[in-house]
């Protein structure tokens, strides 16, 4: 079965719900198996992803260097929703190297590097802060490594994975990647790991002047169920509440629900087997208009990188209400350039509390304020990126406060490379 053939083979929804089948050449050997790859694509064509899966396990055992058995298993993992092992496979599939050296270009010694990345997505845009004319950066691709891949040199190691509730496979793939390996890290897998939404509403409701959503992941097919009210009612849900798909920022896959007659609805825009389900949290101010704060937090310290203003409760940056609108632009301006004077006392107090509790070298919160003062938590974790503005003059007052941030993230990258 050859790449092409399985890419062009649409992968059946029902396969997830599939359960393992015999293989009537159970009794081949593994050899005579391999001689017959014909069999993988029926299987995979008939939507019988375990016993396709099983079929090219047992080819790889008749030749561990298959590329069609490694090709098979990819697509077979996939649509079973193992998206880590089959990353391993597609490695294998292609000879991709595990290790990948970026070029450098800088005049001197340079401080090398072992940035840990997963082929899949949830990771930190933390490349565009490893300068090349300081920093030799080998990237690891955390699902080609084995016990055998040789590490280079390095006096760092970044681990750049930073989505605890779609890749925590990957995350575990870089523990033992760091197991062999004494060079400080920044942001220990471990750490990371329990940065996932649901995690974080329980351990940051704890810091004073924080309010954190009631958060909790379920199967699809229950809120499918003819009984879904009774179900988020049963844990402690009511509408309007937010539900979105695990892994998937920037608005993407992510719907408020206003009644139950939504449901439906909502969920069918939804990919995936599960639900994350979001207690919805009014941080409408007195004008009417919802207000999102992001604050970086770099090696211990706290920094302003964007205050978005909108009529709408799903806001990001670039689709809020800013570049039309310069009454907006001064606001945020002001907290550019003065955040304690703009957020007070007590949201500080909040936020380094938050900082603490997340206990992570490069992380940031996404928060906004309600009537009451209180900080409400919309995103804690390792994945907040940081993006300079377009050269637009109108947009010269957020640079100063840009460069701040990666002239830290630099500097703190030096020091702990010592």
């Amino acid at each position: 079965m050859t790449l092409a053939e399985v890419a062009a083979t649409p992968i059946r929804k029902s396969a997830r719900l599939e359960t393992t089948a015999p293989l009537r050449s159970a009794s081949q050997t593994p050899l005579a198996l391999a001689a017959k790859a014909q069999f993988g694509p029926l299987l995979f064509r008939a939507g019988k992803m375990h016993a396709s899966k099983a079929f090219y396990e047992r080819m790889l055992q008749a030749d561990p260097a298959s590329r069609e058995a490694h090709a098979g298993l990819y697509y077979a993992h996939s649509a079973l929703e193992d998206k880590h092992t089959a990353a391993s496979h597609l490695g294998q599939a292609h000879h991709w190297p595990a290790i990948v050296t970026l070029p450098y270009r800088g005049a001197g010694a340079p401080v090398p590097i072992l940035l840990l990345l997963s082929l899949n997505a949830g990771n930190v845009l933390i490349l565009r802060f490893l300068n090349d004319r300081i920093f030799q950066t080998y990237v690891v691709i955390v699902e080609f490594c084995t016990s055998s891949t040789v590490l280079p040199p390095h006096r760092l190691v970044v681990n750049g994975i930073g989505d605890a509730d779609v890749r925590s496979q990957a995350l575990e793939a870089a523990q033992s990647i760091l197991a062999r390996t004494r060079a400080p890290v920044v942001n220990p897998p471990a750490a990371v790991l329990v940065t996932g939404r649901s995690s974080n509403a329980v351990r940051l409701s704890a810091v004073p002047g924080v309010l954190t959503p009631r958060t909790t992941d379920l199967p699809r097919k229950h809120l499918e169920s003819a009984n879904a009210a009774q179900i988020l009612a049963g844990h402690g849900f009511s509408f309007p509440l937010l539900v979105r798909a695990p892994g998937y920022h920037m608005g993407q896959h992510f719907h408020r629900v206003d009644s139950p007659g939504q449901l439906p609805a909502a969920l069918a825009e939804l990919p995936g087997s599960d639900v994350i389900v979001i207690e919805y949290l009014d941080g409408c101010g007195s004008d009417g208009k919802i207000r999102k704060y992001r604050v970086l937090m770099v090696g211990g310290h706290l920094y302003p990188v964007h205050l978005a203003i909108s009529s709408q409760w799903k806001i990001h940056y670039f689709s809020a209400e800013m570049e039309d609108h310069p009454e907006h632009r001064a606001e945020e301006a002001a907290f550019l350039s003065d955040m304690p004077a703009v957020l007070g006392l007590q949201t500080l107090t909040a936020l380094r509390g938050i900082q603490s509790a997340l206990g992570l070298d490069y992380g940031g919160v996404d928060f906004g304020l309600n009537a009451r003062g209180q900080l409400l938590i919309y995103e804690a974790n390792a994945t907040m990126a940081v993006y300079r503005p377009d050269p637009d003059p109108k947009w010269d007052y957020r640079r100063p406060s840009i460069e701040r941030i990666y002239t830290a993230v630099r500097e703190f990258l030096l020091a702990r490379a010592g």
